[in-house]
């Protein structure tokens, strides 16, 4: 083995070891005794459900996980990226056409292997604790769905990166990356009126006090909404959800008919107050930049080592490709794409704070946005007490008692008692 396959062993084994010590860690981090901010809140047999969940999901995650890498370092130490690449020149075609084959049977051979584990989940850990609404037909057009989906838009994508990478010339990284913006931007554009009804309806909200006390306080923020859409996210889950979507005056607030079912008129406010915090605070822009520049990264290094002949010699290819080199090199990109993710992870966390505190600011009603965070945590069984390097590793959102804390400092200098009354009866 050379240099680049004991580097790519290395960041799978070491990305591995670091996720089953932080899962097992987060495990023993569980607290028997209920947290004071969450009683009469959370039953004492609610919160015994919500550690089981934590267990199971993650004992299932480490299986997961595990079978995975053990079937990555199966077919690459068998020779199978070899045995695949001369099976798809068999076919006789270009470099594009047996690219795009070459990936998508990798494509395929990933997705069969996630299958199981899917449906389990789904259908036996999801149905277990009371989450999951959808039925075997659902689940599998979802499936086809998606696969159609990325066929349409992903198939073009990597033809386009292909091409560019076999005929381009030294600035094919260049051409690559101008076309994979222009690419997420086209996505961002068309998903909300064509992409996202694929899979849920959308049905406008109607009159009443709800829409009138949204429409209020987006007026108040400056946040022109063309329409508030309600979906129909109880056909997959009892989870709930609320976002916004769109560009410039053509904004859309989407409402899950899950989360109206349970939260109060000032608490559904407050969340989308948050939502609207993510705008205001340029927090979708900067994601959508950093996006953009993490491309830019991985198609410049891409570019410098997708003609390294050791690059191939570690996965026993007879032949380099430049569709085996996309993949490889998705392979030695591990430890920056770790290294990465640490750092966005922790950006996504202080975005998260940053629209609480707008909400707080804009809103005036704290309490509301807390009762909020409380009936979430509770509805999706939520672990109260992640451990600190779980957190570092894996999550977006701060744990949800220092989400609380923070909401409730952000108040003090804004608490208002007579709106703050009102939140705590409504």
């Amino acid at each position: 083995m050379n240099i680049y396959g004991i580097i790519i062993l290395a960041a799978l084994l070491l990305d591995y070891s670091l996720n089953l010590i932080a899962d097992l860690l987060n495990l023993r981090a569980m607290q028997r005794e209920l947290p004071e901010e969450f009683r009469g809140v959370y039953d004492p047999e609610a919160y015994r459900k919500s550690q089981e969940y934590t267990r199971v999901r993650t004992r299932f995650g480490i299986l997961t996980s595990t079978v995975n890498l053990v079937a990555l370092l199966a077919f690459w130490f068998s020779g199978g990226f070899n045995l695949l690449d001369q099976f798809v020149r068999s076919g006789g075609f270009g470099p594009i056409v047996t690219g795009l084959a070459y990936i998508g049977l990798l494509v395929l051979l990933r997705g069969l292997l996630s299958l199981p584990f899917r449906i389990y989940t789904t259908f036996v850990i999801e149905q277990r604790f009371g989450f999951n609404k959808m039925t075997p037909a659902t689940f599998f057009s979802d499936l086809v769905k998606g696969t159609a989906l990325g066929l349409l838009l992903g198939g073009p994508l990597l033809a386009a990166i292909l091409f560019f990478f076999q005929y381009a010339g030294a600035h094919a990284w260049l051409y690559a990356w101008i076309g994979f913006t222009l690419f997420i931007l086209f996505v961002q554009f068309i998903a909300p009126t064509w992409i996202m009804p694929i899979f849920n309806k959308f049905t406008p909200l109607g009159e009443g006090e709800l829409k009138e006390r949204i429409l209020s306080y987006a007026r108040s923020v400056d946040f022109p909404v063309e329409q508030i859409y309600v979906i129909d996210g109880s056909r997959r889950s009892t989870k709930a959800n609320a976002f916004f979507s769109g560009f410039g005056r053509h904004k859309r607030i989407a409402l899950f008919d899950t989360l109206m079912a349970k939260q109060t008129v000032p608490e559904l406010v407050a969340i989308l107050a948050h939502e609207i915090g993510h705008y205001k605070k340029k927090h979708i822009l900067l994601g959508m930049i950093l996006s953009i520049a993490h491309a830019g990264l991985m198609f410049f290094l891409l570019s410098i080592f997708l003609y390294r002949p050791g690059l191939y010699e570690a996965f026993y290819m007879e032949q380099p490709s430049i569709y085996a080199g996309l993949v490889f090199f998705s392979l030695l990109f591990t430890p920056v794409e770790s290294i990465l993710s640490i750092f966005l992870q922790a950006l996504s966390r202080r975005n998260e704070y940053e629209a609480d505190r707008f909400a707080v600011e804009t809103f005036g009603q704290p309490e509301a946005m807390v009762s909020a965070l409380k009936k979430l945590a509770v509805d999706h069984l939520s672990n109260l007490t992640p451990h600190p390097l779980h957190v570092v590793l894996n999550d977006s959102h701060p744990p949800i008692l220092q989400r609380i804390q923070a909401i409730r400092q952000a108040a003090q200098p804004h608490r208002h008692p007579g709106r703050t009354a009102q939140a705590q009866t409504s």
